[in-house]
């Protein structure tokens, strides 16, 4: 056994930091509550009296608002290190599906926070959500619910400029380094004819990973990084392209292997034959 994890002085600093790490955990949620609860405040008037052409920029240009606050909050505290330049060069791009993979709950506001003229493919609980709703309605986020009137949606929000998140996972990786990719990203490009932009968020940590409890204490500082990918165009077989999709992922997240959770779940069997 180390004698150096035993003694005297050690203990201090460990439970020291241990409670520095519950700290800026219920900090991080009080404060990412307070602010969604205070723009809630705003956005429930302003959904129902702005015209859509007003509202969906304000609600956008409030969505990386907030988001860059409760980040900026969270690396303020030390609980996080955010690199997320790479992002700003898309700011002023034309149309284009931005495509990351999904490792944990916060992956959507590290692009919002960075990317304001953003429509947002999201959970159609978000809608009814008390903190959430009001917000994603007035930006004119579309529901995931109705695939049909997705689609129609998304499309139509790219043709008119707007750049659109989609994540090809579908949801949060549970097979590491990336779930099996959904046709949808691909059938939407194909439709608006704009291009798809790969991200890659990488992390050290599984904090808010899929099954990852909400007042689950990770160890902290957690990184995170995202940078950009290889820029596709818009795909003439969606199946062929979804494969060749999910197969570059695969390929490029696994050359940062020190950005890989210890804990991430990783492909098995079947999964695990099909990445190699």
């Amino acid at each position: 056994m180390n004698a150096t994890l035993l003694s005297p002085s050690s203990l201090p600093r460990r439970w020291l930091h241990r409670l520095y790490e519950y700290f800026a955990l219920w900090f991080g949620l009080g404060l990412l509550g307070t602010i969604s609860l205070t723009w809630t405040l705003f956005a429930v008037p302003l959904y129902h009296v702005l015209p859509k052409r007003w509202a969906d920029p304000v609600g956008r240009w409030a969505a990386t608002l907030c988001t860059r606050l409760y980040l900026g909050g969270l690396a303020l505290i030390g609980a996080c290190r955010f690199d997320l330049t790479e992002l700003d060069s898309l700011r002023a791009e034309g149309p284009l599906i931005i495509a990351p993979n999904h490792p944990c709950l916060l992956d959507a506001l590290m692009v919002i926070s960075r990317l304001p003229n953003m429509a947002c493919i999201i959970k159609a609980d978000i809608f009814d959500n008390v903190f959430l709703g009001a917000g994603a309605r007035l930006a004119g986020y579309i529901r995931n619910d109705a695939q049909l009137s997705m689609i129609k949606q998304a499309v139509a929000e790219l043709k008119n400029g707007s750049h659109l998140l989609i994540f090809p996972e579908g949801t949060r990786t549970t097979r590491w380094p990336i779930n099996t990719c959904k046709g949808t990203t691909a059938l939407i490009a194909s439709r608006a004819r704009v291009p798809i932009q790969t991200v890659f968020i990488e992390t050290d940590s599984g904090y808010l990973g899929k099954g990852w409890p909400l007042f689950r204490r990770p160890t902290m500082p957690i990184t995170y990084r995202v940078r950009l990918g290889r820029r596709f165009a818009p795909p003439e077989k969606a199946g062929t392209f979804t494969e060749d999709l999910e197969r570059y992922f695969i390929d490029e997240l696994r050359d940062a292997p020190h950005f890989l959770p210890s804990d991430a779940p990783q492909a098995t069997g079947a999964g695990a034959a099909r990445q190699t």
